[in-house]
């Protein structure tokens, strides 16, 4: 957002170079940022024997990629979550996204990452890696619309490419600062 919309440069692409994921192309289309990242598919998995316990309820299915992925039945269970953060840092994967069906969208979820100082992200790109192409299945479409349901929540237009998936948004500037070197 800063380099697109305050540098005052002519540019509606940027290109960022990554040592995990590559390259990472950031898009402004009709006032929205897009950035396209690898596609991660999950892998239907079983269940932690204490996810319920984390979690406060059973999850319909449980998947793995980089995080678990917990699907549940509906927007209301996922609003409902309040999940044991202490026993959640114990889990091998990097965090747990959980997810449903929408009411005025495709999908919903949250996501959590204690291990790493997160007890709950408001809006999570690289969760999206995993969702998109789990409810391209599920639905049976390549552009969706996704809400997450934090407390400051955020929604998402997403779309599967083959091995990359596009996620965009509004930003918001939250702060501004000088540096002087």
């Amino acid at each position: 957002s800063v380099l697109l919309n305050l540098t005052k440069q002519e540019k509606s692409k940027i290109i960022f170079h990554s040592h995990i994921s590559g390259e990472l192309e950031v898009v402004s289309k009709n006032e929205k940022l897009f950035l396209n990242f690898p596609s991660l598919p999950p892998v239907q998995c079983s269940a932690p024997e204490n996810i319920e316990k984390i979690m406060g309820m059973s999850p319909s299915e449980v998947w793995l990629a980089d995080d678990y992925l917990l699907t549940y039945k509906s927007e209301a269970e996922i609003l409902s979550i309040s999940p044991d953060f202490t026993e959640m840092k114990k889990l091998k994967a990097r965090g747990v996204i959980i997810t449903a069906q929408g009411i005025s969208s495709d999908f919903v979820s949250r996501f959590f990452a204690p291990k790493f100082g997160i007890n709950e992200d408001p809006v999570t790109g690289s969760a999206h890696c995993s969702l998109i192409p789990y409810w391209k299945e599920a639905l049976g479409k390549e552009k969706m619309y996704a809400k997450q349901l934090s407390s400051r929540g955020g929604e998402l237009f997403c779309e599967h490419n083959g091995n990359r998936v596009s996620i965009g948004g509004n930003t918001v500037c939250y702060l501004e600062g000088k540096i002087t070197i």
